[in-house]
């Protein structure tokens, strides 16, 4: 498999694990065994581990440790308004771009994300919510957005887990069926204001975690 594919998958697997809790804040990592236990050599995981350093979900004190970051209030606010202002920009660009298709495969979504929450799966309420609000991501063609988006989204999802884990509540599917319907009419206007609204509910969401 070539060198690129090995860095990605173990970057992928480092960051789905801590941002699951498999990994949990404070947890010291190293790279011979998470090598083995991925099936891979250590230059891909050291490689994945300086980018999750980058992206605030480990941190690294030379020739001593390597460790899982803290779930930190302020870290995600500020990566919470950061997203919440890539998803405005992708939402005001994308909405008239939408075809019919696209705004039933963010109903789609939607229903998993419901069904999900009732039957108390986080991880497939989050994997919905990603995939809903990923079709306005995609239809908007904006690349840096989507890194962004992609870059910060773990550190808010790891509080989000936490959250929902210990009894809290995913966010509303209400939110989810009013920006669906003003997706629907071409609103631009109106869906941009809905998911301001969506992305708040992530800061309100820090703010009782300090």
């Amino acid at each position: 498999m070539p060198r690129t594919l090995l860095r990605e998958r173990a970057y992928a697997a480092i960051r789905d694990a801590i941002v699951a809790g498999e990994i949990e804040p404070g947890a010291v990592v190293r790279d011979a065994d998470l090598a083995e236990r991925l099936g891979l050599s250590r230059a891909p995981v050291r490689e994945a581990f300086a980018r999750l350093v980058d992206e605030g979900l480990l941190e690294s004190k030379p020739q001593s440790y390597t460790r899982v970051t803290p779930v930190v209030a302020g870290d995600v606010r500020d990566a919470a308004a950061v997203v919440g202002a890539m998803h405005e920009l992708v939402t005001r660009v994308a909405v008239p771009r939408l075809f019919a298709a696209d705004v039933e495969a963010m109903r789609a979504a939607n229903e998993r994300f419901g069904a999900a929450v009732e039957a108390g799966d986080v991880e497939g309420a989050l994997r919905a919510d990603d995939a809903l609000h990923d079709v306005l991501v995609r239809v908007s063609g904006n690349h840096a957005a989507a890194a962004t988006v992609a870059r910060y989204t773990p550190l808010i999802r790891r509080l989000e887990r936490r959250r929902f884990g210990e009894g809290g509540t995913c966010r509303s599917a209400g939110l989810h069926d009013r920006l669906i319907a003003a997706c629907a009419t071409a609103d631009v206007d109106g869906a941009v204001r809905i998911t301001a609204e969506i992305w708040r509910t992530l800061a309100d969401l820090a703010d009782t975690d300090d």
